[in-house]
């Protein structure tokens, strides 16, 4: 019994590791999203942070548009990164999961 629990503590620290090096990986994945009309793109990491905006100049003369496009463009990017980020954690965790009746449920 008390092997079984050490194995089952190492599979864990496994998992661990393997969703640590999967975010350091995440770092490095880059998100791109645009406005409709291309005036405002914007690049983030799929851990969601932002890398890059470019804004077009005929946005600066408009405050309130450019303020729409920045909330609406930011969105969509990070629920774009997220489901990357919740995908790949997701698969990394319960790739490294030890096979424990009823766990895999949870872990839905």
């Amino acid at each position: 019994m008390f092997g079984d629990m050490m194995g089952m503590m190492n599979k864990l620290k496994e998992a661990q590791e393997k969703v640590e090096a999967t975010k350091k990986r995440l770092d490095t994945v880059l998100v791109d999203e645009q406005s409709s009309d291309g005036l405002l793109k914007v690049t983030i990491t799929a851990n969601r942070e932002v890398k890059n905006i470019s804004i077009d100049d005929s946005l600066l003369e408009d405050k309130e548009q450019l303020e729409d496009y920045l909330v609406l463009t930011m969105n969509k990017a990070i629920a774009k990164a997220t489901s990357i980020n919740e995908a790949e954690i997701g698969a990394a965790a319960k790739d490294g999961m030890p096979d424990i009746p009823g766990m895999s449920d949870m872990m839905k």
